[in-house]
């Protein structure tokens, strides 16, 4: 059993992600960035090339510098999205990404470097993103 947030499970989420091909169609696909994931205090660096996850890894704050855009949410949140997905083998409408992001008064999606190109990476390859969260159904989760 992997704990959320860690390295192991998000490494765990990858291995599930990367080896279904039913994710890399229907809206997903090719995806090139770096995403960040401030979970609480904690931060964790994913790289996404072609149809993989090929890393995650533990950041530190200044991390979040270099990131294409990185998601935001107090732990709580995470836990509520992930406990959906989970019961429901995939997000629910209230619990997708794009949902969370429009239902916030400040985005779930950000960056400090304003470079909006790098932003719209969030937006461009956001299914491939939910099918990411999705495979986490597949992973027995604590937390």
């Amino acid at each position: 059993m992997a704990k959320f947030p860690s390295v192991a499970w998000f490494d765990a989420v990858r291995k599930v992600f990367n080896g279904d091909e039913s994710y890399q169609g229907a809206g997903g696909g090719q995806c090139n960035c770096i995403a960040g994931m401030r979970v609480g205090n904690k931060i964790f660096i994913l790289t996404f090339e072609g149809l993989e996850c090929i890393e995650a890894r533990e950041g530190k704050d200044k991390d979040l510098e270099d990131v294409d855009f990185y998601l935001d949410m107090p732990i709580a949140d995470w836990r509520a999205m992930l406990k959906n997905i989970s019961a429901n083998d995939r997000a629910t409408l209230d619990y997708t990404l794009n949902t969370l992001d429009l239902d916030r008064e400040e985005r779930l999606s950000t960056s400090r470097h304003g470079d909006q190109y790098r932003e719209d990476l969030f937006f461009r390859y956001n299914q491939t993103f939910q099918f990411f969260f999705d495979a986490s159904a597949r992973v027995k989760t604590s937390y």
